[in-house]
């Protein structure tokens, strides 16, 4: 007889919760026989969603792993500019912060293992130490306790980047079980965010593969599975969509007209995005006044709850309607924000609602190209006194960008004068052949079928357990 496969799914935060609590991920692995655990740092209580969990108590990293990560991640920043002879990769390093005397120690040290260990093989030697601290942890201890008494299969962690995973997969590993991490970003892997070494990596396509090899070229291309990202599932699921009555109903959006999404970023990405939401605004006002009847819906970036909109929400309160998104406060840190199965439907029905997605260079182009809508990207500077040496190039050199296979993906707004003409576009049938070089990018960047990533990762994990 043969017994159902213990997996472990170890959440060290709230960024695994999207694809694999909120999605068909969980029941998915129950309806092909596995018995599923999660292994679960975060605020949020799976039992309210009838899954078995195991909490962690107190969860702390050794003193030195946060210089240690830092340093790592400086290094690796280091190498990939000598390996690519490209500059862009200063563009992802974090200031190094002097405000009192800890961050400033703090800083100095990181300044020096970088000065001494920067090669491949100092590199390997910080890694080496950080698991050496944080195997002296009590997180170490207590995951390895866990551990030995749970005896998983199998410890799949949700992400890659976070240091509170090092101990638990260390555990993993020094008891012979085997791990895995999955990459959550279409960006994370030119930025250095890599933090824990695992067995197997699970990431979005080949794309993604042959970058993962390029940046850690210790690790054997048999390691790295390719399985694509739970979080697009949902839009397959078009049960899910509401009525367009019953959805602007609900938020109060006028039947009568058409509606742009316009999708707002964190601060740090775009500050310049009140005046991008004015802009658009002003360009459907004046298209309004040539028969149009158009307004805005504003979804703000989740982890944004600043009042910088404010000002312009009021100005345009006949056009802008806010629908924002449904995610949990529980500290004022960007990870204490979390998200809810309940804002993916949002999401979903915000997307089937609106006729496209205005927005400075975020994955938003792929959720609506799985709707078969136009995404638009703003392209171009105002002045902003408080962010002088913030440009839009900046965004666009980013190496995540490089991967557009062609520029006509998405609807370039390179001035506010070209907005209006860009939103008749990215509503007519001009848009079609954006469409298809999106869905082309898309592909590329995402294996599909879509709705099939689950299943390939529970594949992936049988696979793994049966040898």
């Amino acid at each position: 007889m043969q017994y159902p496969k213990k997996i472990f799914l170890l959440l060290p935060d709230g960024v695994g919760l999207k694809n694999f609590a909120f999605t068909n991920f969980h029941a998915i692995g129950l309806e092909r026989g596995n018995d599923i655990t999660f292994w679960n740092n975060t605020p949020f209580d799976l039992n309210e969603l009838g899954f078995k969990e195991i909490r962690f108590q107190n969860a702390k990293v050794h003193p030195l792993t946060d210089i240690l990560k830092k340093a790592q991640t400086q290094i690796e920043l280091n190498l990939s500019i000598k390996k690519s002879k490209d500059n862009v990769y200063d563009s992802y390093r974090f200031p190094f912060v002097y405000r009192d005397l800890k961050s400033s120690l703090k800083s100095v040290c990181t300044k020096g293992l970088v000065f001494w260990y920067n090669s491949e093989k100092g590199l390997n030697h910080i890694r080496k130490n950080i698991g050496k601290q944080e195997r002296k942890t009590k997180l170490y201890f207590d995951s390895f306790e866990t551990l030995q008494k749970e005896k998983p299969d199998f410890v799949f962690c949700t992400n890659q980047r976070t240091m509170l995973a090092v101990a638990p997969i260390l555990a993993a590993q020094d008891l012979g079980i085997p791990t895995a991490t999955f990459i959550f970003s279409w960006d994370n892997l030119p930025k250095a965010t890599k933090i824990i070494e695992t067995d197997y990596y699970f990431v979005w396509s080949d794309h993604m593969k042959n970058e993962l090899l390029y940046y850690y070229p210790h690790l054997n291309k048999n390691q790295v599975l390719v399985t694509g990202t739970p979080q697009f599932e949902t839009h397959t699921e078009k049960e899910i969509v509401l009525s367009k009555e019953v959805f602007f109903k609900e938020y109060n959006l006028d039947l009568s007209k058409k509606y742009i999404c316009f999708s707002g970023d964190d601060v740090t990405t775009s500050p310049n995005d009140p005046t991008y939401l004015r802009d658009t605004a002003l360009a459907v006002a004046q298209l309004n006044q040539k028969g149009y009847n158009l307004g805005i819906v504003f979804r703000r970036c989740p982890v944004d709850f600043s009042n910088r909109y404010n000002v312009v929400l009021e100005e345009f309160k006949d056009i802008i309607t806010s629908v924002n998104p449904k995610w949990k406060k529980i500290g004022e840190a960007w990870h204490d924000i979390l998200p809810t199965k309940e804002d993916l439907i949002l999401q979903m029905n915000t997307i089937a609602h609106t006729e496209m997605v205005v927005n400075l260079g975020s994955s938003m182009v792929f959720d609506y190209v799985s709707f078969q809508k136009p995404c638009a990207y703003i392209n171009y500077d105002v002045p902003n006194e408080q962010f002088p040496d913030w440009a839009v190039k900046n965004i666009y050199k980013f190496i995540h960008f490089r991967s557009m296979p062609n520029s006509n993906a998405v609807l370039w707004v390179n001035s506010p004068a070209e907005i209006e003409d860009c939103l008749v576009k990215g509503m007519g049938n001009e848009a079609n052949d954006v469409i298809v070089n999106a869905q082309q990018w898309f592909e590329k960047i995402n294996q599909h079928p879509t709705e099939l990533a689950s299943e390939r990762i529970w594949t992936a994990i049988e696979t793994i357990t049966k040898e």
